[in-house]
């Protein structure tokens, strides 16, 4: 079972030393007197800032959990010389050029949670992530793609975010509608539904899953929920595309990490996330 921490977040490293990368954001950057996004929070102590020596990004963002999709991304679009930003790292997303950023790798709801606030706070404005996850519905396989249209909560970030608690968040409607225009542009076919985000990789029992089952969930994973929530409390557009890496829907694990299929749809999405970066 060593490969399991692999499908959500694999192959997390920390940020480039100081000597190659550059440095934008350190303790400094988060002070308890103000924040840059349409929410200001105010009732919170810390908040994110921009910094004096953090990028000034355009409003489109991608997010990418796994450290290959990501080195894979940014050799598409000749991204180098990323900036720090905690254990990862920032590419891109010049405000005057109004190309795309791109942030990553990065692992489970709270640090994803930190992320999006800090790149809110930089600027960014429309989000999509780009993930791995694993299908719990009989008739989602590796390989396949999900666009999300919405996550139930099981993980601890998304209620510190909510006025009142609620049990699923939505994706804002643009981000998806161009993911999915992208998609069907190149003729890839997608899954589209709900997701269930969980803390917990190693606690994914047979009784979680019959659960999700039950309300026709697609997949589990472990970020977009607190994304999503941190999207919608800050105002901002997000959205998302996941490709199955593994099955839990027999409640026996089947992994697929290097399953040919499992490879060339995430090099698809690589394919499409070039299109949406003219389009965001």
């Amino acid at each position: 079972m060593n490969e399991a921490p692999q499908r959500k977040g694999n192959e997390m490293k920390p940020a480039s030393p100081e000597s190659s990368t550059k440095r934008c954001l350190t303790r400094a950057a988060l002070k308890s007197d103000a924040v840059s996004s349409e929410h200001t929070g105010e009732d919170a102590i810390v908040n994110p800032v921009k910094g004096k020596n953090s990028p000034d990004l355009a409003p489109a963002a991608l997010m990418v959990a796994n450290e290959s999709d990501l080195l894979c991304i940014c050799r598409r679009m000749a991204l180098e010389d990323p900036c720090s930003l905690f254990m990862s790292r920032v590419y891109g997303g010049n405000h005057r050029s109004g190309s795309i950023s791109v942030t990553g790798p990065f692992i489970g709801a709270p640090y994803a949670a930190m992320l999006l606030e800090t790149l809110v706070a930089w600027g960014a404005r429309k989000v999509l992530f780009f993930g791995w996850c694993g299908s719990i519905s009989r008739e989602v396989e590796i390989g396949d793609m999900i666009v999300p249209a919405f996550a139930m909560i099981d993980e601890g970030t998304s209620i510190h975010y909510q006025k009142i608690r609620q049990a699923e968040v939505w994706a804002t409607n643009h981000v998806n509608e161009k993911t999915r225009e992208a998609l069907r542009r190149r003729g890839f076919s997608f899954h589209e539904g709900a997701v269930w985000s969980t803390d917990a990789i190693f606690r994914e029992t047979r009784e979680k899953v019959e659960h999700f089952q039950q309300k026709n969930v697609l997949a589990v994973e472990m970020e977009l929920s607190a994304l999503y929530s941190v999207g919608r409390f800050r105002g901002i557009d997000i959205g998302a595309i996941l490709v199955v890496s593994d099955e839990l829907s027999t409640f026996k694990w089947r992994h697929g990490f290097r399953d040919e299929r499992f490879k060339k749809s995430r090099q698809a999405v690589c394919e499409v996330i070039n299109d949406l970066c003219k389009e965001l």
